[in-house]
Order: C-alpha cells, then structure tokens, then sequence
C-alpha cells in the first residue's frame, strides 16, 4: 500500500507541478496502510509522514490524492 501510495503522489506531482496534501483512501486500505506502519500509532504522525492529511471513505473505491487549499486539521467548529 505505501508504495502504491508514493507512486500516486509521485505521479501527482509530475502531472500538477506541486504536491498532493490529501489522501482519500476507505477503511480498509487505510488498515492495510496502518498495518504496514505500524511502529506509527498516532494519526496526527501518520500524516506528518506522508504529508498529507488522510479522508476516509468508502466512496473512495481505490486511493487517490489531490490538492486542496483548506487545511482541515486547522479548522475547528
């Protein structure tokens, strides 16, 4: 998954000219993801490290990345 994940940034890259800062990714590839990052528990350090923040949804029938200009774990209610 983490690789399959790079190469989805990697390639978002080269195509838009900037990073990705958005993963949307359902629950179960999200798992896969945790279980190979496992030494990663908390959610905020597993964003840090992929540099992007992370949606859940089982919309998202395979993961893919985009860039959005809202900072959602800045914004509170």
């Amino acid at each position: 998954m983490l690789s399959f994940l790079y190469h989805l940034s990697h390639d978002f890259e080269l195509s838009h000219g900037y990073h990705a800062n958005l993963l949307y990714i359902n629950q179960a590839h999200f798992d896969a993801l945790r279980q190979q990052l496992s030494e990663i528990q908390d959610l905020a350090k597993l964003t840090q490290f992929l540099g992007m923040d992370i949606v859940i949804s089982e919309e998202a029938t395979h993961p893919h990345v985009v860039w959005q200009p809202i900072e959602w774990t800045k914004i509170t209610a």
